[in-house]
């Protein structure tokens, strides 16, 4: 860590003037609940459980659940979306507990389950929504189990309440799709969702309302060549395919839309596109102009994913640099006007997803990712991370702290909608309560969000307790983190639906 001087490191500048974020979970292997030992027993005998084969990938937070996704890449993970009660009696290793069951994550069940799972959303209608890709294993050895769908729950009462099914016309025969963002409009039926076709390089497009979804191609969604070599963990190795990742939408603007930030994992540089194209199916065609080159954040960073704060400040992670970066928008995106907010060469290698929940609470989930993939994890250490923070203080003494600018819609409806920085005559951003409702045209009443940071007490037994006491949590680092070889003898199980279906049939009544 250093001062709060700036100083530059390269070509970002560091400001990290304490542990900004603090360890909250911590996992050596990843480990699943059970309604009881004895199938627990018969998950590992089978190879339905096979902990050390589990990396979790995506996390998001919804008053007292934070979810993980763990995909399917290799054989023995009993549940691609589980969640950790954040109101149970606190521990430092979790295990995970399958959202919504066991069984609405059977793997190869297109209707009712989940094959597998990366990001995960959660909007201010109390709905998840969540993108089953389909497939099984990692390149090369991947088979598409089901077809790309989207899942929406609800999450008052655990219940899926839609299933849609990309068209044909929206996927390609390269298509991985990864990310997903959401433009909430005033009703929960004006909600759109965006996802970010990795390897086949499209935007799709999805209206809740229409219930149908549209692609949209762009020379912008393409890796940038120069910069498909990567160094992480000590490992040397290159991802130059890799398309548009990393995507966030911005607060609504002037017009009453909002803008989507989006980025290819192999470049240095953002763009960007009003919603106002997104939400037009017509704009599929005759749009390549809308879509803008915002800038450059410099050289070594590569970003995965990015969330946009109420503020106007995006924080994103830097997987060259074991670091979480910020922008803010009110400002050009160059690299001086880029800074770490906090940064760590063992606890945050690969800070593979950030979210902010309704509190403005920072959550980010480090993995280890290219060790697994690339390498082989040591399962003596500490491999998986999750880390919480306050955006205000990641970002104090930073380039990125700005005030709030001034919003004055002016499209329909939205003329008479309360600025939402000074609605209910709060004088900062800070005071803003920490969810904004949408008016609902369902019958269904929206509950008020659980706000754990109006707990007077930290000494209740939970894990909430320990999220909101910074004297618990201290960020440990110790010298910087290298991957081993992997060995040549190392190999994988086979998928244990093929050994005996038998078996499978008691988990799916779990």
């Amino acid at each position: 860590m250093v001062g709060k001087t700036l100083i530059f490191c390269g070509l970002i500048a560091v400001a990290s003037a304490a542990v900004k974020l603090q360890e909250v979970y911590s996992w050596n292997v990843m480990d699943w609940n059970y309604p009881d030992q004895y199938l627990k027993q018969q998950a590992l005998q089978t190879g339905a459980l096979i902990r050390q084969n589990a990396l979790p990938v995506g996390i998001e937070r919804w008053r007292n659940k934070l979810f993980v996704s763990v995909p399917r890449w290799r054989p023995g993970i009993p549940a691609t979306l589980n969640y950790i009660p954040l109101d149970a009696p606190y521990e430092t290793s979790p295990k995970l507990t399958p959202y919504p069951s066991f069984k609405g994550n059977e793997l190869g069940n297109c209707e009712t389950g989940l094959t597998t799972v990366y990001r995960i959303k959660a909007d201010k209608c109390d709905r998840l929504w969540v993108l089953d890709v389909g497939t099984y294993g990692y390149d090369p050895n991947v088979t598409n189990v089901c077809p790309y769908a989207i899942n929406v729950y609800d999450l008052n009462t655990d219940r899926r309440i839609r299933r849609y099914v990309f068209r044909p016309e929206d996927i390609v025969s390269t298509t991985f799709i990864a990310n997903i963002a959401l433009d909430e409009g005033l009703t929960c039926d004006d909600t759109f969702a965006y996802f970010s076709d990795e390897l086949g390089y499209g935007l799709i497009a999805y209206s809740w309302e229409q219930n149908k979804s549209w692609r949209f191609s762009h020379s912008y969604f393409m890796p940038d060549p120069l910069v498909g070599d990567f160094n992480i963990a000590g490992l040397n190795f290159q991802w130059g395919a890799e398309g548009i990742f990393g995507i966030s939408a911005s607060n609504m603007g002037v017009d009453g839309f909002r803008t989507l930030y989006f980025s290819p994992l192999s470049s240095n540089t953002e763009f960007s596109v009003s919603t106002r194209i997104l939400r037009d199916e017509t704009k599929v065609t005759g749009s390549y102009k809308d879509f803008k080159v915002v800038g450059s954040r410099g050289r070594d960073t590569h970003t995965t994913s990015k969330v946009m704060d109420v503020t106007g400040v995006q924080l994103f992670n830097l997987i060259d640099q074991n670091a979480i970066g910020c922008w803010s928008t009110n400002f050009a995106l160059k690299p001086q006007n880029i800074a770490i907010v906090d940064k760590d060469d063992v606890g945050l290698v690969f800070p593979c997803d950030i979210k902010i929940d309704d509190g403005r609470n920072v959550w980010v989930l480090s993995d280890r990712m290219p060790v697994f993939l690339e390498s082989e994890l040591n399962y003596g250490d500490i491999n998986f991370r999750i880390y919480i923070g306050s955006v205000d203080k990641l970002i104090q003494g930073t380039v990125c702290e700005t005030s709030p600018p001034t919003i004055q819609p002016t499209r329909g409806p939205l003329l008479s909608r309360p600025n939402l920085f000074n609605a209910g005559g709060y004088e900062s951003v800070s005071q803003v309560p920490p969810r904004i409702f949408l008016q609902s045209t369902s019958t269904r009443t929206m509950q008020p969000n659980f706000n754990p940071q109006f707990i007077s007490s930290v000494t209740s037994p939970n894990a909430i307790s320990k999220l909101y006491n910074p004297l618990l949590n201290t960020k440990q680092t110790s010298k910087q983190f290298t991957a081993s070889p992997l060995p040549s003898d190392i190999t994988n199980n086979n998928p244990w639906w093929l050994k005996n279906n038998g078996d499978y049939q008691v988990m799916e009544n779990l």
